[in-house]
């Protein structure tokens, strides 16, 4: 007993140690360092207060590059609990409110449908809301909006429904709702691992997270369109200049990912699309509050050492902030109240994200409640920031009895920080925000003038406005504007107005063959890759014709270009589609992007087949998988049971031991391999059983394998092996902190190969009976 409180004391001391520390930051400076940093801000600060602050008082509370500053657009109690905000053609902001998150530390009532989206609007141009009205109430946790036209899409935590509402009267209240998606079903998981997006990309698809699907907005009505290998990220969704969607996900401490290719093709990340060092953040105050424990806070400052809560992501495309930040990747932290600026540099095709300060962020903030959820490109080109502005940012899945973050909350009372909110915009001296559009009432032929304009909210809001408009009497002018001249325009288009003049004739179906061969030859590396991407409508219909205008690009001096071939190719069963492709690859084997988006390829190509789970294996575990699962169903299942939970008929005693939840199944592989070879006898988990398990050693060892390798898969941590609940008191770890339990988990390989089938053997030959456990466990101690 005495042993056990000492152990309970000295963490307890530890955890005081660490979360209360006094110690001034002397990390390394940035490179675009202090000089350029607001003064009025301290660099660090190690005691920071929980209190509540005033809009006024966190607006002071902001450390970000000299030039720019911070302003508030909105705050409480106009808005409370701001998730998500989405602009229509006007500017209007529809704000969505999750107004039971949290409220207190056990997440009570947090189900209870009574959040609501705000309709807020800036009346004289100053950029600060100043009218507001309940848009829609009584709603679960909205989660996802997009605005179309006259109306709002809306999606709600726990259904995968998307409705659409109108106000019809001009009061800023909804009154008509219609369906646009129905799936009629629940959906599963914690409120933090559902969907979120409805990001209208470039090319006229609109993409969610976490769900294998994109929906296409068709006569006022969503088309989902099934993605075999599934969607990417968790919350927070964009989408570049060129169409490249960049995801994070924040339960798997993933700043940035799905960047490389669209996830249409499959997946494809690489190790070192970021280094170790991008993973690490750099608040300016101590963060005790942190749900990864002493593991994740960076001695001695006490100080979060590591992404764990990464979300609302955007590519900057504004023009009213200085030109260099265009086209960088923004991403909140949360936990560590900062927000990352990232430049994204391309090499040879693959993507690669760099932090744009040595061991410093873009925005920094010394207010406890400061909790950027969500970050926008906006109307007036200047940069947007939804700051949830609140106590525990944690859901209660993470804030439970015995985890260690519950009495940081409650030590520091976070949990009485409810009911706020801010929404900040980023202006820069000398840069006058931009003004208001008015893209609702304006023609067609107005709407097309945006496609060229400098702040990328116009281009995109454009484009959707004219594909939902679905007016063809624009369809010369924009393919004018598309192969370059200046049509209706004051004068010559821009490539990016180009390229959005293209993808806004594919989303009036206004495609045709003349201007795709145009397009493949103009001197811009990313008008040509869209033709290619476009074309894909008539590769996959094996026309030669563009399959032989796509064979002259094969050697394209862009990679952008021969990567999106290869990916393009894939949808044809033509050979001449499959030749080029091949050719691609093997003239730059040297190429990793080309060598891996054909990969991709084939592994969702995999994935189509056999299923996700399936697909995403190796070839030659997939294999073994397979065939020990044909094994096990016409043989095995008999005694074990179809499901490994055992069989019990008639109400008589189970004839074998279930192998859903044994420990045998995710131990060391060379123990099954020992029972499958010689049979086991004896009682199992202190349970007797009518029967010995026959040895099955006159199999050879790749049935062995295959058998043990469906086993493991199947009922093992890659399958569906029972949840574990932690023991009780500290749990092990290892140097870094993490829980040994947890490493078992991620660190569990569950394929047998026939190599150590025939290890085995060899060490036990000449055994005739079958083993006891005792004699398992014997064996590997």
């Amino acid at each position: 007993m005495k042993s056990k409180l000492s152990t309970v004391g000295l963490i307890a001391l530890s955890m005081l140690a660490v979360t209360c520390r006094v110690a001034q930051k002397t990390a390394t400076t940035a490179t675009e360092s202090t000089a350029q940093q607001v003064d009025t801000v301290p660099a660090f600060t190690a005691n920071p207060s929980p209190t509540q602050l005033t809009p006024e008082q966190s607006l002071r509370s902001f450390r970000v590059p000299k030039g720019y500053h911070m302003e508030l657009v909105a705050s409480d109690p106009m808005i409370k609990e701001p998730v998500a905000i989405a602009w229509d053609g006007n500017a209007r902001m529809y704000v969505a409110e999750m107004d039971t998150y949290m409220q207190d530390v056990d997440g009570s009532n947090e189900h209870t449908p009574v959040s609501r989206i705000m309709l807020l609007e800036d009346t004289d141009n100053d950029g600060k809301m100043d009218k507001s009205s309940v848009f829609i109430d009584k709603l679960l946790l909205p989660r996802m909006i997009l605005c179309v036209g006259h109306e709002l899409l809306v999606n709600e935590t726990d259904t995968y429904d998307i409705h659409s509402y109108k106000d019809t009267n001009g009061d800023g209240v909804a009154d008509a709702k219609k369906t646009v998606f129905q799936l009629g079903k629940k959906a599963p998981g914690n409120l933090e691992h559902q969907r979120s997006g409805l990001d209208w990309n470039l090319d006229n698809w609109i993409y969610v997270t976490v769900d294998p699907v994109r929906f296409r907005y068709t006569n006022g009505m969503l088309k989902a369109d099934t993605m075999p290998s599934g969607s990417n990220g968790q919350w927070g969704l964009t989408h570049d200049n060129y169409g490249r969607l960049f995801f994070s996900r924040a339960g798997a401490e993933v700043p940035a990912s799905g960047f490389q290719i669209n996830p249409a093709y499959g997946g494809l990340e690489f190790p070192d699309q970021y280094n170790e060092e991008f993973s690490a953040v750099w608040p300016i105050m101590a963060t005790p509050d942190i749900q990864g424990g002493l593991r994740r806070l960076r001695l001695p400052d006490s100080t979060l050492n590591h992404f764990t809560a990464s979300n609302g992501q955007s590519i900057f495309r504004g023009d009213k902030l200085p030109a260099d930040l265009v086209g960088d990747y923004l991403v909140g932290e949360p936990v560590a109240r900062i927000i990352r600026r990232a430049k994204v540099i391309n090499t040879n095709g693959k993507l690669r994200l760099e932090n744009a300060y040595k061991q410093q962020e873009f925005i920094a903030s010394t207010d406890m409640n400061f909790r950027p959820v969500n970050t926008y490109t906006g109307p007036d080109g200047c940069l947007y920031i939804v700051d949830m502005n609140r106590g525990i940012i944690q859901e209660s899945q993470w804030t439970p009895k015995g985890s260690y973050l519950r009495p940081q909350i409650q030590r520091l009372g976070l949990d009485k920080n409810i009911q706020h909110g801010r929404i900040y915009r980023l202006v820069y001296d000398g840069m006058k925000p931009g003004p208001q559009p008015h893209m609702l009432d304006e023609s067609v032929a107005k709407l097309v003038t945006y496609l060229d304009h400098p702040n990328g909210w116009w281009r995109d809001n454009a484009q959707k406005q004219l594909v939902i408009a679905g007016d063809k009497s624009i369809v010369p002018v924009l393919k004018q504007i598309a192969v370059g001249q200046q049509g209706s325009l004051n004068q010559k288009p821009s490539v990016l107005g180009r390229l959005h003049a293209l993808w806004t004739l594919e989303g009036l179906d206004a495609i045709d063959k003349d201007i795709l061969f145009t397009m493949m030859k103009d001197s811009d590396p990313q008008l040509r890759r869209a033709a290619v991407w476009i074309g894909e409508r008539y590769v996959k219909q094996n026309d030669e014709q563009v399959l032989e205008k796509l064979n002259e690009l094969k050697n394209d001096p862009s990679y952008d270009v021969r990567t999106q071939i290869i990916l393009s190719t894939h949808t044809s069963t033509s050979a001449k589609a499959k030749t080029l492709a091949s050719d691609i690859v093997e003239q730059s084997t040297s190429n990793e992007m080309l060598v891996s988006a054909k990969k991709s390829l084939l592994k969702n190509d995999d994935v189509k087949t056999y299923g996700l789970r399936l697909g995403r294996l190796e070839a030659a575990d997939r294999k073994l998988v397979m065939a020990g699962a044909n094994t096990f169903k016409t043989l095995c299942a008999t005694c074990h049971g179809p499901d490994g939970k055992g069989m019990a008929i008639g109400g008589s005693s189970m004839v074998a031991p279930p192998l859903f939840g044994s420990k045998r199944i995710v131990g060391e592989k060379e123990d099954v391999i020992k029972i499958l070879l010689h049979g086991l006898q004896g009682p199992v988990d202190d349970k007797n059983y009518p029967d010995v398990m026959p040895s099955m050693g006159a199999n050879d060892d790749e049935w062995i394998a295959s058998v043990l390798s469906y086993i493991r898969y199947e009922f093992g941590y890659t399958g569906n092996f029972p949840p574990s609940p932690p023991p009780a008191g500290p749990r092990p770890t290892n140097a870094e902190g993490i829980p040994l339990d947890v490493l078992k988990r991620r660190n569990f390989k569950p394929f047998v190969q026939p190599e150590d089938v025939k290890k085995i053997r060899q060490e036990t030959n000449g055994r005739t009976k079958a083993w006891t456990l005792a004699e398992i466990e014997k064996a590997g101690q």
